[in-house]
């Protein structure tokens, strides 16, 4: 068994339900057949099959049909995320914004542009050995911060991409994302510059691009973080 692919199979809902069948007994014994109750797995209302939890194109149609938290009121489009499905980096941030809402596509205003800077500052690119995801799927209103109910709600579908890419190191950037991800208050001063870890994977807290492009000057601590991302990730690879 997967123990990943398990652990979404329950987040998303695919558990046992009884089912009434209709079970052989003697004629002499009664007139009408008697029932007995038997574990069958059946999909929930959001999912087709379990194909969702294993099975990209799936996935992405449970994230484009979800309506299990309020924000996929006012959405465009669900952004479930870009790049290299087998990356050994994983990148997670908050939520998506108006162009990503309206692009699809995650990181693509300004913020973006920072990212794809920060990537590139240690040697890496989008779409190449790196995907990048979000906490939520969904765009709040007017750009604010998920609530912790719609992060709940998105939980899953983000634990169900790490178990897909199966990454070798995970880079939360924000405090969203990192609660999200280590189920805990998350003080982004005092989580940064070491280790953390989700489900034996790796994990480093970092600030997310909108915030630096608010507060200039920890732009130096971000490049510190990256450093340490880059020495983490070669620890890994053995190089």
């Amino acid at each position: 068994m997967n123990p990943g692919r398990d652990r979404c199979l329950h987040e998303m809902g695919l558990g046992p339900l009884w089912k009434l069948r209709t079970m052989q007994v003697p004629l002499e014994a009664a007139q009408e057949p008697s029932i007995a109750e038997e574990p069958v797995t059946i999909p929930p209302p959001v999912a087709a099959t379990a194909a969702q939890v294993t099975d990209w194109d799936s996935l992405a149609a449970a994230v484009r049909d979800c309506r299990k938290c309020r924000l996929c009121s006012a959405r465009k489009q669900a952004v479930l995320g870009v790049g290299d499905v087998n990356a050994d980096w994983l990148f997670v941030g908050e939520g998506p914004g108006a162009e990503e809402d309206q692009r699809g596509e995650p990181f693509v205003g300004q913020a973006g542009k920072l990212l794809d800077n920060m990537l590139a500052a240690i040697g890496l690119r989008r779409g190449s050995d790196v995907y990048i995801a979000n906490a939520v799927k969904c765009r709040p209103p007017e750009n604010r911060t998920p609530e912790t109910e719609e992060m709940e709600a998105c939980r899953p579908y983000l634990e169900c991409q790490i178990a897909l890419i199966r990454p070798k190191l995970i880079v939360a950037l924000g405090r969203p994302a990192a609660q999200t991800l280590l189920k805990t208050e998350v003080k982004i001063a005092a989580a940064r510059g070491r280790l953390h870890e989700y489900l034996g994977i790796p994990l480093i807290v970092t600030y997310h691009p909108a915030y630096l492009l608010r507060n200039l000057p920890d732009k130096s601590k971000a490049w510190e973080d990256l450093c340490f991302m880059r020495r983490e990730m070669a620890k890994l690879k053995g190089s």
